[in-house]
Parts: structure tokens; C-alpha cells; sequence
């Protein structure tokens, strides 16, 4: 891990042992708080640690950059999910954990917003990068993809839907539509 602004390792820093030592949610639920992150977005237990994992990452950066931060999508996921264990989130983890409070305020939309945020995005990936090295880019994209590839993004329940990577699935079509036409083909010439 790097260094933070006051020269001081990042595990060596009061919030960071404060983080690495704070378990979101009840003791002893039957669903804790990474089967529930993992079930609530289709994440496998290892993926779910791993956000989580970046959460507490971020939630650093949010107590010590000493600028507005802004999450990646999956991170942000971690952190609704937190938001909803209120009592503990505003009565033991800001207070106690972060020694602050972390709001998390909706966008208020439009061109201007997505660009503040673009740029809130970037110099928090700036200062992950000072902090705990190269962010892992599965759940940390680059500024673009996050706000302009990704923004047609929408959360699919894959009980409703049969979901195909885009590639495959225009392999199979083309595969298809090629039988057919064969088909169609043969029987005309017969």
C-alpha cells in the first residue's frame, strides 16, 4: 500500500485499522452482509469479498483524500447496501470508524453533473492509485467507460431473462438466419 498525504502508510493510518477491523452488519445473521451484496447483484461470494473489500478502500479515500470522491458502479452497490443498515451505518461506522460523516447524495442529472462526477471519478482513481496502488479494473473502470460506455447500463434478474454475451449471441443469429435461408433454399429448388 502507498502513502497517504501525510506521508504515513495506509496501514499504519488510525482509519484504515479502523476499517480493516470494522464487520458490516449483525453478528451472526444468517445472511451477512457479502452473501447479501453477492446474492442482490449476482455476484459470486469471491467477487462479493472483493467489492467489499474496495468499499472499505473507498470509504479510506472518502475520510482522507481531501476531496469529493465518487464510487465505481460496483462499489456503489456495496454502498446502498450499507446505507441500509442505517442504525449502524450513522450510529457506529461514520462516527467511530470514519470519525465522519459520508452522505451519498443522488446526481442531479444532466450533462454538467455527469461531467463533475467524471472528473470527482478520475482524481479518486488518482487517489487510489497514491493510496493502495493500480485499482483492480473489473471493479474500478476508467473514467470513460464508467460515465459514457457504461451509461446505458440497467440491472437485469436473470429469472426473467435468458442473458447471452453480444458476440456469441450475434454468432448465433448468423448461424440461424444462414439455416434458414438454406432451408428455405432447398425447398424452392425441389
Amino acid at each position: 500500500m502507498g502513502e497517504t498525504a501525510g506521508g504515513k502508510g495506509v496501514a499504519g493510518h488510525p482509519v484504515w485499522q479502523a476499517l480493516s477491523a470494522y464487520k458490516i452488519g449483525p453478528e451472526g445473521a444468517e445472511l451477512n452482509f457479502e452473501q447479501r451484496l453477492g446474492r442482490e447483484n449476482g455476484w459470486s461470494a469471491p467477487e462479493a469479498a472483493r467489492v467489499v473489500e474496495e468499499y472499505r478502500r473507498f470509504c479510506f479515500l472518502a475520510a482522507t483524500a481531501g476531496h469529493p470522491v465518487t464510487p465505481s458502479e460496483a462499489v456503489d452497490q456495496a454502498w446502498h447496501l450499507h446505507l441500509a443498515y442505517s442504525r449502524d451505518y450513522w450510529q457506529h461506522f461514520c462516527p467511530e470508524v470514519l470519525g465522519r460523516d459520508l452522505h451519498h447524495g443522488p446526481t442531479a442529472g444532466g450533462p454538467a453533473e455527469r461531467d463533475k462526477h467524471f472528473e470527482q471519478y478520475a482524481l479518486t482513481l488518482r487517489s487510489y492509485e497514491e493510496a493502495f496502488g493500480t485499482p483492480p479494473e473489473d471493479i474500478w473502470p476508467a473514467s470513460y467507460k464508467r460515465f459514457y460506455e457504461d451509461s446505458q447500463a440497467r440491472r437485469v434478474y436473470p429469472r426473467d431473462y435468458i442473458l447471452l454475451p453480444r458476440r456469441p449471441a450475434y454468432a448465433l443469429t448468423i448461424v440461424i438466419v444462414c439455416v434458414v435461408i438454406g432451408l428455405i433454399v432447398d425447398n424452392w429448388l425441389r
